[in-house]
């Protein structure tokens, strides 16, 4: 077996590498993880959620060294390196903080002839299969409710963030959770889809390009195994003729550039009331020239790296291909000098757009954006559902009524008014069309990783 190599997009050297475990290890780990289980589970529900909370504390505390090692491993600036545990505790606070009610009996009789409810019930093994883009959010959604609902859980995350699972066992096992109840592993295509088709789990939760969803449908096909699955996204801000174009404009810009752009609901695409279409576009762009590209590991540098060079070259290839259609780049690239053909890539703002164009179709994942003037709000719909994805919809207005209105009638997820590329964890995570199928936090984060058992107990 060859070993499984992290390249920094720092320098484009190895910068960790680890050995995929072997078929019969990776067996074993499984078999592991199902015996913890049912003792796991057997343990008070308060004792669960502490354990997690002080899993994510220990984390935390490592926070400023973690933020070090994300730059190296997957090219975010330091200076937003450690911001990631915000929505870390955040998350963990919620779901712990609900758990008790979300995970009760819910009782329909209790008389001296019938006792009828519904118990909620751990799976049993969950696997989480993580990407590297924010690899402890990504990653916490599932582990935290699954581990307080009483799975145990094992882990495979991103080639690109092979650290970050290591710090996550490390950080629940320091908590007191047994190693076997939660276990980080390394695993290759072939193994993983090979435990996926033999059942190996009850549970599997995969965050990913759509490709890597449909791998993963494949070798579950017939097992009845349950899946997560969020995949691809082209997300949408759409600014009506009555928004407040500052504040669109910082939101908006914010959700296309940050992290290069790799962004799960990153914005990919505007469109923009044409009486504000101008003042948008030119306070985009001073916005967009305000950025800094250079090395993550510079507390100055406010936009990284893309994670592999391999990932800046589709933003280039979309880029130059919308160009060649007659697109017209607002950002020169000579503002940004630490492009350097690789994985350091400068921003760019796009205009005389249309969705012919594969930067307007198709997932960009970089730090690019197409804008797009709109008569009305139907024609703003129209384009907003004129993708195969749905992940979230950003809608700027000064009216709940009409964001709601115009909600209903977009293909996604959520529906954000006046903001963007953030995520609730009161409010559940899903998405439409190829973005995927599941729910992950809210209550239903619960309910994904538990079955309900009824009770009829009747006395005679």
């Amino acid at each position: 077996m060859k070993p499984i190599q992290l390249i920094s997009p720092v320098d484009g050297r190895v910068h960790v590498e680890r050995m995929p475990l072997a078929p019969e290890a990776a067996d074993a780990a499984v078999a592991r993880a199902r015996a913890a289980q049912k003792g796991w589970a057997a343990r008070p529900l308060a004792e669960r959620s502490a354990l997690v909370k002080a899993g994510v504390a220990h984390m935390t505390a490592r926070k400023d060294e973690i933020a070090r090692e994300l730059a190296q491993q997957m090219g975010r600036p330091i200076r937003f390196g450690a911001g990631e545990f915000g929505g870390v505790n955040a998350r963990t606070d919620y779901m712990t903080g609900i758990a008790a009610e979300t995970l009760a009996p819910k009782v329909v009789e209790d008389s001296d002839k019938f006792r009828r409810y519904l118990a909620r019930e751990a799976l049993g093994v969950v696997f989480v299969i993580a990407p590297w883009n924010y690899p402890f959010l990504t990653a916490i959604n599932t582990i935290v409710p699954a581990l307080i609902a009483g799975n145990s859980v094992v882990l495979k995350h991103a080639s690109q963030t092979l650290l970050v699972g290591e710090r996550l066992a490390e950080g629940f096992h320091a908590a007191g959770i047994p190693q076997e109840v939660f276990q980080n592993v390394v695993l290759d295509h072939a193994t993983t889809e090979r435990l996926i088709g033999a059942r190996a789990f009850d549970f599997v939760n995969f965050t990913g390009s759509v490709a890597g969803g449909r791998a993963i449908e494949r070798a579950a096909a017939g097992t009845f195994t349950p899946l997560g699955l969020e995949l691809g996204g082209k997300d949408p801000g759409y600014v009506r003729a009555d928004a407040n174009v500052d504040a669109a404009v910082d939101t908006l810009m914010d959700g296309a550039m940050f992290n290069s752009g790799q962004c799960c609901c990153g914005i990919e695409r505007i469109y923009v009331h044409e009486s504000l279409f101008d003042d948008f576009v030119a306070k985009s762009v001073k916005w967009v020239n305000g950025l800094k590209l250079g090395s993550p590991l510079d507390p100055e540098t406010t936009l990284g790296p893309m994670a592999n060079a391999r990932f800046a070259r589709v933003v280039r290839d979309q880029i130059a291909a919308a160009v060649a259609a007659g697109a017209r780049p607002l950002i020169d690239p000579a503002h940004f000098p630490a492009d350097d053909g690789g994985a350091y890539l400068a921003p760019q703002i796009l205009v005389n757009v249309d969705h012919s164009m594969a930067v307007m179709r198709d997932e960009s994942f970089g730090p690019v954006v197409g804008i797009m003037p709109v008569k009305d709000d139907a024609e703003a719909i129209a384009l907003m559902n004129d993708s195969p994805y749905g992940l979230t919809a950003s809608i700027w207005t000064t009216d709940y009524d009409t964001a709601a209105e115009i909600g209903a009638q977009i293909e996604t997820g959520t529906v954000f008014m006046n903001r963007a590329d953030y995520l609730d964890p009161a409010l559940c995570w899903t998405g439409c069309k190829d973005t995927g199928r599941g729910a992950s936090l809210s209550y239903l984060g619960f309910l994904a990783v538990t079955r309900p058992k009824s009770y009829h107990l009747k006395k005679v």
